[in-house]
């Protein structure tokens, strides 16, 4: 269990980006961070993979306090980036190798192995050799998660996983984050695409100048939204 307390993040002297955040994330859980841009959502992420430094509060991980420095030797929480951020000049199974090999150090044999059998999990063997710029948004996503899985994080976060893709393809993106929850990760998601609302078996966080205003299960805002006034009129585009 993912337990966020009091975080909070100022720029300078703007009012917070982040103001007293909490949130509790239960292990095979889909969270849905709702909101419009600026909001703090991405802030948010970029803390929880040491992107971003926090100004006060803490993070717990099964309730033992998480050490988000060290969490790109521990590699216990992982990114989907909203750009995706692999590296186009190498191939599909070198984007997953490099990590596996250089952060876990496994053989280049080890490695290989570990990245052929996600390739085949998320129907991309046959790009294992295709360089990045030769992929279909769709694909270079799964790619990206694929990166993401192969170092066994606990905790996976998707950054606007929908807004570099062709709105078809919405679908296949809420297959993926669902199927992540089911095998157990935990997952959150920072989006202001409210068609994941509908897709997912998730819960909903709302936010709101830093702060979670509402909050509820994907399924009750579907069949009551007028519980949950704030989240139906962003739902609605009258936020």
């Amino acid at each position: 269990m993912l337990n966020i307390v009091k975080l909070s993040k100022s720029f300078g002297n703007k009012p917070p980006i982040l103001d007293k955040i909490d949130l509790v994330v239960k292990r095979g859980e889909v969270a849905l961070l709702l909101g419009s841009s600026g909001v703090g959502k991405s802030t948010l992420l970029r803390i929880l993979n040491n992107l971003e430094t926090f100004d006060s509060g803490a993070v717990f991980l099964d309730h033992v306090a998480l050490n988000l420095a060290q969490i790109n030797q521990t590699h216990t929480v992982g990114m989907v980036f909203q750009q995706f951020n692999l590296f186009e000049h190498l191939t599909v199974l070198e984007n997953i190798t490099i990590g596996l090999t250089r952060s876990l150090k496994k053989t280049p044999l080890e490695a290989e192995k570990i990245a052929i059998s996600f390739l085949h999990k998320y129907k991309l063997f046959d790009k294992k050799d295709s360089f990045i710029s030769q992929l279909s948004g769709g694909q270079k996503q799964r790619i990206a998660v694929a990166r993401a899985v192969a170092l066994k994080p606990k905790i996976i976060c998707f950054d606007e996983p929908t807004s570099a893709l062709d709105p078809s393809f919405t679908n296949q993106v809420a297959q993926t984050i669902q199927q992540l929850g089911k095998e157990q990760y935990t997952v959150i998601v920072a989006t202001h695409d409210v068609r994941l609302l509908e897709l997912l078996d998730c819960t909903v966080h709302l936010m709101d100048r830093g702060a979670i205003i509402e909050s509820g299960l994907a399924k009750n805002i579907r069949n009551q939204p007028q519980l949950y006034p704030c989240i139906e009129q962003f739902i609605i585009g009258d936020f």
